[in-house]
This record gives structure tokens, sequence and C-alpha cells, in this order.
């Protein structure tokens, strides 16, 4: 019964696949490293399904030889077996369950390791369309469901079957006509159970929306950020009342369900005693006729039920085994999608950088391509399947963000704005500029202007649309990507810290660094000394995402980071404009440590930054519309004269200028 009921939960929630030859042969693909373990796992079946006939038959020998003549020597014997078969059996389930792990959990750690190598892979593109949910539920969800076609559904097919085969041939070798009606009965359980089913899959699949919608109130609110957020606005009663709203529809839902379940498990069991009735009826006659003895219906009668829970598991194995290919399918799908950043086979190593950086002629833009993204997937029952948390709408949509732009942002604490907008098609077009080694490129424009996305381009988080860029006079496309990672160190505006320790986060740059080291780059990022103050100094943990820490202080450390790293090209998004005074001086002497002897290229928004840069790039709308150093751009009079003049009203430039 249970078998049943799983298979019409599971089915409400998965649209069955369309099973292949070439799906089956890639599924049996991932089985064959444990192909011994599989011949023992049906080894272990065909011993259990065998000493499972027997124990009737020892029943039917006991009730008409064994008692009837009082043979006491027959009666031990039978006694003993009737004590070493299920000792037996329970040795063999031990050893099939074994293998079964074994190949299950092997199963699931090929297609996590095979997963999770994909997706490092995968460019920037694809993570910046594609929810956190949906990947981790393909890691978790979907590599499960997947192990369990293999380790479970095809195991439970092929025991089913064995069993059915075996009882049935036991069954008609005792009495040909009670076997006939015991097979008869089963268009019963198919009448019940589409009764019934289509209801159990509506309530089931109710059930898991008004579970994912708790969930999900409980992951916005519970959090930090959530927590902060309600108690700021004084909303504490507001999300009480309104997750008591939501957990009382998850109890009424289960209370129904739970209803609805027993009706359907009664209404089952009414018709196996349908069939047991009969063939009880039926066998009782043969045995007043003298044709059936009283220890054959007994064991007819265990047979029966064994027969029946067989014959059910064989008749939910199409849901099931479709069901598991769905998963198979989710999987496969990442594995098969194309690379947008791929490495030549033949690729270079980057050796011995001067840093001497060149765009020549390149474009890019954001569009996406489909077949690069994962598909929508329905999930009864998960957080990522609710769109509107608050209001308690759906999702929609594909299972990205379809961002056009993830750099729009790039510039938000710039103070410089120029012209009404900078939507566009395209992002960058026609970029060209060189860069000496040792040299400061400094970025300066508009929000949204490009500059960004241009910084994106250099450690090939993204390839151009068109152009070519060049390190040391070789094409980006032409190097390793493990060997370009090393020369180009890289902070970001949003500065991301792992809930580990300092120690942790500074090593991310290199495993190997000493501790003299790590204090060493901390120092040169002016943040050492506020660490040895923590209480845990380098062995301190920063919280989620740095949360313990301020601003200036996690940016401090992304800075001692990349000086561990120590590339030869630096990449800086240095804006400070949301730090106090005294975090804003102490990354400002920083990042003239930093950039010492390094090819920089950095997004401006200081003026001490601009006029110490050997050219100056002005961008707008994913344009390069002027360049040069700061006089001879100020005397041509165009954008930069108008960002300046806006920048020079400010008090924070005035205090720099007299400085």
């Amino acid at each position: 019964m249970h078998n049943m009921w799983s298979t019409y939960v599971r089915s409400s929630g998965e649209k069955p696949a369309r099973v292949t030859r070439e799906l089956l042969l890639r599924v049996l693909g991932y089985a064959r490293p444990y192909w011994n373990h599989l011949g023992g796992m049906l080894l272990a079946i065909l011993v259990s399904t065998g000493l499972s006939l027997v124990s009737p038959l020892i029943f039917r020998n006991l009730i008409d030889h064994v008692l009837p003549a009082k043979d006491m020597n027959g009666l031990l014997l039978l006694s003993l077996a009737l004590l070493l078969i299920p000792a037996v059996n329970g040795a063999v389930g031990v050893v099939q369950r074994r293998l079964n792990a074994t190949v299950g959990e092997g199963v699931i750690f090929d297609l996590r390791v095979a997963l999770f190598s994909k997706l490092q892979h995968m460019s920037l593109r694809f993570f910046t369309n594609t929810k956190i949910g949906e990947l981790m539920s393909r890691l978790n969800n979907d590599v499960v469901g997947a192990q369990n076609a293999i380790s479970n559904t095809i195991v439970n097919i092929i025991t089913n079957f064995i069993q059915t085969a075996a009882i049935l041939a036991v069954m008609l070798s005792l009495q040909w006509q009670l076997t006939i009606v015991s097979v008869l009965i089963m268009p019963l359980f198919i009448i019940a159970a589409r009764r019934l089913g289509g209801r159990l899959r509506e309530i089931a699949q109710h059930g898991m929306e008004t579970n994912a919608l708790m969930n999900a109130h409980m992951n916005e609110t519970l959090n930090i950020g959530g927590a902060l957020l309600v108690k700021l606005f004084g909303r504490t009663r507001e999300e009480t009342e309104r997750f008591r709203q939501r957990a009382s529809d998850v109890r009424d839902v289960g209370v129904e369900r739970a209803v609805v379940g027993t009706a359907f498990f009664v209404i089952i069991g009414l018709v196996s005693a349908v069939g047991t009735a009969l063939v009880y009826g039926l066998g009782g006659y043969f045995v007043i006729q003298g044709t059936f003895t009283i220890g054959a219906i007994v064991a007819f009668g265990s047979y029966l039920g064994q027969l029946y829970a067989a014959l059910q598991g064989l008749a939910g194995a199409p849901v099931d085994f479709s069901t598991s290919m769905v998963s198979f399918e989710r999987v496969f799908e990442i594995i098969d999608l194309p690379l947008d950043i791929v490495e030549k086979p033949d690729a270079l190593e980057l050796k011995d950088v001067r840093g001497e950086l060149e765009f020549v002629d390149v474009s890019f833009n954001y569009s996406i391509d489909e077949s690069k993204l994962l598909s929508q997937v329905k999930r009864f029952g998960k957080m990522e399947d609710v769109g509107s948390v608050m209001s308690a709408s759906p999702a929609k949509g594909k299972s990205g963000n379809k961002t056009a732009d993830p750099s729009a942002k790039d510039d938000e604490e710039d103070e410089l704005v120029a012209t009404p907008t900078q939507a566009r098609e395209v992002a960058l077009s026609g970029i060209s500029f060189h860069a000496m080694p040792g040299q400061l490129i400094a970025l300066v424009g508009p929000s949204g202007a490009g500059k960004t996305t241009a910084t994106y381009l250099i450690p090939r988080l993204y390839d151009p649309s068109s152009g070519i860029i060049r390190i040391d006079g070789r094409d980006l496309r032409d190097v390793t990507l493990d060997s370009l990672s090393a020369q180009i160190g890289m902070v970001t505006q949003e500065n991301y810290l792992f809930h580990d320790t300092i120690r942790t986060n500074l090593t991310y740059a290199r495993s190997d660094a000493s501790q003299a080291e790590i204090e060493a780059a901390a120092r040169a990022a002016n943040i050492h000394e506020f660490v040895m103050g923590l209480s845990g100094g380098y062995d301190t943990v920063v919280g989620e995402r740095g949360y313990r820490l301020s601003g200036g202080e996690k940016q401090r450390i992304a800075l001692a980071r990349v000086i561990l790293k120590n590339p030869r090209i630096l990449v800086l998004d240095e804006a400070t404009s949301s730090l106090d005074s005294e975090s804003e001086s102490l990354i400002q002497e920083a990042l003239k440590r930093v950039m010492a002897g390094r090819t920089s290229i950095v997004i401006a928004h200081r003026l001490s930054t601009i006029l110490s840069a050997d050219q100056i790039l002005v961008m707008d709308r994913g344009r390069i519309v002027e360049r040069g150093t700061h006089d001879d751009l100020l005397a041509q009079g165009g954008l930069y004269n108008q960002l300046y003049d806006l920048l020079s009203k400010s008090t924070q430039f005035k205090r720099e200028a007299q400085a």
C-alpha cells in the first residue's frame, strides 16, 4: 500500500519523461562502474525471493502432514526452519542493503562531482541568469532522484518482477483456478486508484505549495536582513499574523490529506479483502470437495498477500521509472550545457608577464542564448517556486533573472551623471586603448556607461562579442584560464567574504602563504592592526558574507587578499563614497601601495586617482568618448569637463583639491 501512496505523491510534482534508448544507455553508463555490486544485488534478490517462497510451503507441510501424524521430529525441524529462514533472509537483506547503498551513494558522488565541475567552468553570464535555488535543487534533489533510479527504482522493478513470476509459478502449481481468481481482482485496484488517485495528487500538490510559501516566509523574515527590516518598521505583529495564516493553511491541507489518504488505504484494503474472500471461499469449496488441503489453502493465502504487494509495485513502476528519468534529464541538462568561455586545447601558459594590456576595437553585448540557460522547472514544495513571498504570488518566467546588464549597478556610488539615460542594446562598442606595464588607467563616466563591463572582460568573466584583448601581445583566448587568472587581481565594489576566518579569506588568494606573508599583505592594506585587535586575531570568523565587518574593513581585507596574490595586472573599483572619512583615508593609502609597480585599471571615483592616472578614459553609453590626462581633458571642454564641474561642487572634492 505504501508503494502506491508514494507513487501518487511523487507523480504529482513530476512530469514523466519520454524514456528513449539514448537516455537509458546514458543512465546505465553511470551504473557501469558498479556492475559487480549490481550483480551481487541481483543474486541477493533471487535468494531472498526463494526464501520467501519456502515459508508457506513449510506451513502447508506442517498442517497437512506433521500435525496430523503427530511427528515430533518433523515439528522440531520445521520450527527450526521457520526460525532459520528469517534469520538468513535478514542477513541477505543486510548484504543487499550495503550493496544498494554503495551503488546509490556512488552514483550521487559521481553526479555531484560532474555537476559541480561543470558549474565551475560556466561563465558569469550563466550565473547572472540562473537562480541559485535552481542550482541547489539540481545538485541535491535531482541528483538524489537520479540515484533512486539506479539503486531503488530499477532494483524494485526487478525485485517485483522476479517475485511476481516466482509466486505465480508456485500458485499455479498449487491450484490454477484460484490463481486466475487472484489475478482477475487487479482491475479493482486500478479503478480504486484512479478514483482517489487524482484527488490525492491535487491535495499533495496544494500541500507542497502551502509548505513552500510558509518556508519562504520564514526564510525571508528570519534571516539577518529580514529580521532587521521587520524590527525597524515595527511589523512584528503583522508578520506573526501572516505566518499564522500560512501555517493554518498547511495544517488544514495536512488534515485533508490524512483523511483522504486513510480513505484511499481503506478502499484498497477492501479491494484486497474482496480478493482474499473470493480465494478463501473458492479454496474452502475445494477443501470440502476434497481436491484441496487445508495446508495448501493457508499457503495459498500467504502467497496471495505477497502477489498483491508485488503486482502493486509493478503497477506503479512506469510512473516511478519515468519520474526518476526526469531527474536524470535535469542533471544531464547542466552537463550538456555549452560553455561560453572555452579554453583552447593548445592554449599557452602566461609566464613572465610584464603587464602590457591592449583593447582592440572591443564590443560586447549581454544578449542571452536560451540554449545556454537552464529550463524552467516547476518544483512543488520548494522555496524557489515562490515568486513574491509577501504577496504570495507564484514564480514566473525563466529560471534565470534576465538582467540585460549585471553591471548596470556597477557605478551606483558614482556621483558622475552626464546623460539622461544609459539605456542601449550594446554594452560596449569599439573600445580601444593601450596600457603599458606599470601604468595607471582611470575609467570615468556616468553610471551605467560600461566601465565595470569593460573590466569584466580582462579576466575573461565574459568574452568580447567582437575585437581582441591582449596581454603582452597575446590574445586572451590563446592562453590558459588558470595562468590568466594568476596574473590578474580584481577588487570589486561589492567584496565577497566567505563565512570563515579572516585567515581563510586571505589565503584564498594563495593557499601556501605563510603567516609572515599574510601579515605583510594585511599591513599593506592597513588592516593588520584592526585584525590583531580582535579577540581571535586572524582566526576570527567574519560571519555570513562578512556581515560582522564594516564596509571599509571588508574592502581592506579584499585589498590584502589581492596583495597576497601579487598579480601583474590590477583591476579596481575604488568606490568609497559610502565609507566614513577614516576608512576612506586608510583605503586610499592602501591603494597606493597595491598599485605600485603594477598595471592598474581603475574605475575612478576620487580625484586623487584621476590626477595620478597616466591616461584617463571617459566612457559614455558604452564608448570611449574622450581620453588623455586631466589637463588635456579639461582643455577639450567636453564631457570630462562637465563631470569635473559636478565634482568640484562637492565638499569632498574641495578638501582633496586643497590638500
